[in-house]
């Protein structure tokens, strides 16, 4: 398949190292040489300089039989006028397009995106990708990383082991005999610096950070086996009225069970907006660092704190500073995954990193046939693959305990015709069969390779 990614930020950067590693013909299109030259030296990509909006780099970009067009540039228009020629001049088949402003995404303009008008075939919405995620964060207090598989059916969970964790200390190989109901896989765990995929005769200890996979039904149980305790969270505090902290308390407002939302944001033109639209949540116009606003707002009776302004070490600041305050739980999110040990040390209890999330969703719509979602770990530490167990791959018809997974890869839940399964040795996996698989990085690519024998792409 012939892919143009047009912006080679980390989003489009992250699209192209992905797609590149698939045997995929990718050409990489920026305006700033140095990130065009970075991508060129570290990836198996082409190089384009120039605007991606204009036809004559587009052209030089290889449209003409391009199969896809992924405009992921910092602007909306540059990424819709992309989308538009691709389509009006090149006949490009597939477009997708990352719009972060939410006007484009109202209701009442649906219609802007209608093939005769500005064909986009796909929109992938930052904003709305990082509002769900935050909800998620909320809705599962004990956890610090939460992302859905199988259509919702599992759930990747991250969690950080406190004394409270009844299994501690305990071989992994024994929860199956300790819980023989529970439908959970430990896929990751991070000790220290170092994050492992965890052999059958591994422990869990205190200050473990791991990664789950858990069967939906199973989730209290998962928590409550690892310590963790779930309480509806009633009181919410959103810092920063902008773009993705008025989609938060929206949605919010939106929940069938009422949560009564605050929000501080320090632009008074932006607070008046979140104000304008929003219909049952207060909102405080000032700085979410003023400890005395942060009282004001009712720090200590505030089930949990979202810090979603447009600044990294705010966002970290501010998340510290609500719980010296009495706040129960800290959100921050961070784009630079480079911050994200920062916030474990400052005791932040989740984060939610946007361009990964981005980079996900529009990976969920670019393959076609075994791979169906990749989900980051950390700052690229790891990838949690979903998958599609063709004929020809070396999954088919072999029991799982006879598949010459890499050291640092390791199965961790199946689906088939609905049905949420837990890997066993002796586990059968069957041409259509969903899998999902956890591999370190340096991994991935024999993890690839088990999937891919034999496959025709798209």
């Amino acid at each position: 398949m012939k892919v143009i990614v047009c912006g080679a930020g980390q989003v489009g950067w992250q699209i192209a190292r992905h797609l590149s590693r698939e045997n995929n013909d990718v050409t990489i299109v920026d305006n700033n040489p140095a990130l065009v030259q970075r991508a060129t030296d570290t990836l198996d990509v082409q190089g384009v300089l120039g605007f991606a909006s204009h036809p004559d780099v587009l052209d030089k970009a290889g449209a003409a039989d391009a199969d896809m067009v992924i405009a992921a540039t910092y602007s909306d228009e540059v990424n819709m006028v992309t989308c538009q020629v691709s389509h009006s001049v090149f006949g490009v088949t597939r477009k997708i397009a990352r719009l972060r402003q939410q006007t484009y995404l109202e209701r009442q303009y649906a219609g802007l995106f209608r093939r005769e008008h500005m064909p986009i075939d796909v929109i992938i919405s930052p904003e709305r990708e990082v509002s769900l995620a935050a909800l998620k964060r909320v809705a599962y207090p004990g956890a610090f990383d939460v992302h859905e598989y199988f259509d919702g059916k599992a759930l990747l969970v991250g969690m950080t082991l406190q004394a409270e964790c009844s299994v501690l200390n305990t071989p992994l190989r024994q929860l199956s005999e300790l819980f023989p109901t529970l439908r959970v896989m430990v896929a990751g765990v991070r000790r220290g610096k170092r994050l492992f995929a965890p052999e059958p005769e591994d422990q869990l200890f205190e200050g473990d950070q791991i990664y789950v996979l858990t069967d939906a039904r199973d989730v209290s149980r998962c928590f409550e086996v690892f310590g963790k305790t779930q309480a509806r969270q009633e009181r919410v505090l959103v810092i920063g009225g902008g773009n993705v902290g008025l989609s938060v308390a929206s949605m919010l407002e939106a929940q069938p069970e009422r949560v009564r939302v605050k929000v501080i944001e320090r632009d008074r033109g932006r607070a008046e907006i979140a104000a304008d639209k929003l219909e049952r949540s207060i909102v405080l116009h000032g700085d979410g660092l003023d400890a005395e606003l942060l009282n004001e707002a009712g720090i200590t009776k505030t089930d949990a704190v979202l810090v979603l302004t447009d600044d990294d070490k705010t966002n970290l600041l501010a998340a510290v500073r609500a719980q010296s305050l009495g706040g129960k739980m800290s959100i921050a999110l961070i784009n630079d995954p480079s911050l994200v040990p920062l916030a474990d040390a400052l005791g932040v209890d989740a984060y939610i990193n946007p361009r990964a999330l981005t980079v996900s969703s529009i990976l969920r719509h670019v393959r076609h046939g075994r791979v169906r979602s990749v989900y980051m770990v950390g700052d690229r530490e790891a990838e949690v693959i979903e998958a599609q167990v063709l004929g020809t791959s070396q999954l088919a018809d072999r029991a799982v305990r006879d598949i010459q997974f890499p050291e640092g890869a390791l199965l961790i839940g199946a689906l088939r015709k609905g049905e949420f399964l837990k890997p066993t040795g002796s586990m059968i996996l069957r041409e259509g069969d969903l899998v999902v698989i956890f591999s370190l990085t340096e991994d991935v690519p024999k993890v690839d390779e088990l999937l891919q024998v034999a496959v025709e792409f798209f």
